[in-house]
């Protein structure tokens, strides 16, 4: 199901997706971490990598895929997900329970969503 509107708020860095009256607001990390591309699901059930250190991450633009998608370019340099419409209506209907699904694998990694922030000292 295709939404009627689509709108990017970079101030409140998300999505908005509407299909009739009902509005659906996905942050761009949520949309990162659960990218439909093969680099974060795998190629199979149970090959997904962890996606960590994406609370920040941008959205640099949307680009349509033909009449069925959505390629999402973000500011890491991940472009390779097509957001189908079917995919799209999915984690707009699923948001709560996919987050804490994502939360939790984290929990469970003892990772974050947090960028790791690195100084060398020269030697």
């Amino acid at each position: 199901m295709k939404p009627d509107g689509i709108k990017v708020r970079k101030n409140s860095r998300c999505v908005e997706l509407r299909y009739g009256e009902q509005v659906y607001a996905l942050s761009f990390e949520f949309l990162r971490v659960w990218s439909p591309s093969a680099e974060v699901r795998g190629h199979g059930t149970g090959n997904g990598v962890l996606q960590t250190g994406k609370k920040n991450v941008g959205l640099l633009r949307i680009e349509p895929a033909g009449n069925y998608a959505l390629k999402l370019v973000f500011d890491d340099g991940h472009d390779s997900g097509l957001y189908d419409w079917n995919y799209l209506r999915h984690v707009c209907l699923n948001h709560d329970s996919m987050w804490q699904e994502y939360l939790d694998q984290l929990e469970q990694a003892g990772a974050s969503r947090d960028s790791l922030n690195i100084n060398f000292k020269a030697l």
